[in-house]
């Protein structure tokens, strides 16, 4: 088993997300993460997943997503040299006698501290995923409060862009929705 990284340009509509879920469960596929966010074309939301599987039966998934109408695009980032991040949020317990420990690892990932109370730190730290763990493995002794990751996001490296809308130029162009005009869905203007 591979984790792999799929990517879906969706269009922005409601239930669209409980759909394309729909059909990993179908499948049997836990998603290990999901983030979903605007895209460079208005009107369309990226999401990123990432699933355990064997690569058919992940490529088989990622073609059903297809009969999903709001699907504009789907791709397999996991073959590609590519760039992932996560972001955490981590409340740590700090005594004022720990800050200056906790301030160290800060430090040490390249972190930043975005919010302090008389007990407590909240930490923004991004990175790989090996990354946020390793940070948390190093600020748990401390006590971790509360915690949120983002789970991945990715983008293909370099001049590859496998997630490119044909047509679409920045904003002199826009994705027009489905019954808007005469355009069928999916259909770049």
């Amino acid at each position: 088993m591979t984790t792999h990284t799929i990517v879906a340009l969706v269009e922005n509509r409601p239930g669209v997300l409980n759909r394309i879920a729909s059909k990993w469960r179908q499948r049997g596929f836990n998603i290990e993460s999901l983030a979903v966010g605007h895209s460079e074309v208005p009107g369309l939301s990226r999401m990123t997943f990432t699933v355990d599987g064997t690569t058919t039966d992940v490529d088989q998934v990622s073609k059903q997503m297809y009969k999903v109408i709001e699907v504009v695009k789907v791709a397999d980032l996991t073959e590609h040299d590519m760039v992932h991040r996560e972001l955490a949020l981590v409340k740590v317990t700090a005594a004022p006698k720990d800050r200056g420990g906790i301030l160290e690892i800060v430090d040490i990932f390249r972190a930043k501290i975005v919010d302090v109370a008389t007990e407590t730190v909240i930490v923004e730290v991004t990175g790989t995923e090996d990354k946020v763990d390793a940070f948390l493995e190093m600020v748990r002794p401390f006590g971790i409060k509360e915690l949120v990751r983002t789970g991945r996001i990715a983008m293909a490296r370099g001049g590859i862009t496998p997630m490119a809308v044909e047509g679409v130029k920045g904003e002199e162009h826009r994705y027009r929705p489905a019954g808007e005009g005469k355009a069928k869905v999916g259909t770049l203007i």
